[in-house]
């Protein structure tokens, strides 16, 4: 005899199904996804072997899934805390919350097309010139405590100010700048590094903060590399290069 499904148990499978998808993104590519997915099959396993009525191996595994969630918490805390940031910056700090950004935010360049046009431009530039870059642009969540690390600037957007900063013999040109409300509001700026395995070995230390960067916030994070003057843009934890 078929169970019946009601509403509240389809908001059920689809709200799990999105929580999964959400935590699949944030862990995909860390030492932790194998674990997740063992995890995972092996709490299938206990659900299986507790419908078909094996006490004993339900019992037993019971035990392990409950102490399991104290271990999990400790193996996963990066991941975590990588979660509650993304949770956090992203969407409790945006006052327009929905579920559709939650999980499914397309990304979007702020700024009108002037600045878009002079971030191109300089990015084009530099990119020729090999000088190496890491371009921060603010969506929703406020990026005021990664510019409050660097020097702070607040200057209007041009190509030429941003290849000034980036030029290898200025005191600016480590870290990243910080655009937000159309403005450059800060340079030399440190970004967290992000703890991805599965990358490009000719991935350098730039692309690693981008990624990072972006793994902990919904900014846009353009990168240019020094040694091949490629252009690559990190957004939600990914990487696409040779722009």
């Amino acid at each position: 005899m078929l169970v019946p499904v009601t509403v509240l148990d389809i908001i059920d499978i689809v709200l799990v199904a999105l929580i999964l998808f959400q935590l699949y993104r944030i862990i995909k590519g860390t030492s932790a996804f194998s674990i997740f997915i063992v995890v995972f099959l092996l709490y299938l396993f206990w659900l299986i072997v507790k419908a078909l009525n094996m006490q004993l191996v339900s019992s037993l595994l019971g035990q392990v899934m409950g102490v399991g969630v104290i271990a999990l918490i400790v193996v996963f805390q990066q991941e975590v805390r990588r979660f509650l940031l993304v949770i956090g910056n992203r969407y409790i700090q945006n006052t327009r919350f929905s579920l559709k950004k939650l999980f499914f935010s397309a990304p979007e360049l702020p700024g009108g097309i002037g600045v878009v046009e002079e971030i191109v431009k300089a990015a084009e530039s530099m990119a020729q010139k090999k000088i190496g870059a890491l371009i921060v642009i603010e969506r929703q969540s406020r990026l005021g405590l990664y510019a409050d690390a660097g020097e702070m600037i607040r200057a209007k957007i041009s190509a030429e100010l941003l290849e000034t900063i980036f030029f290898k013999n200025t005191p600016l040109h480590d870290g990243a700048v910080i655009i937000e409300d159309n403005l450059i509001i800060a340079a030399r700026c440190p970004l967290p590094v992000t703890d991805q395995l599965v990358l490009s070995p000719h991935l350098g230390m730039r692309h690693r903060a981008a990624i990072g960067m972006s793994e902990q916030t919904d900014a846009l994070v353009v990168v240019i590399s020094e040694e091949t003057g490629r252009i690559s843009v990190a957004d939600s934890g990914e990487i696409r290069e040779n722009l």
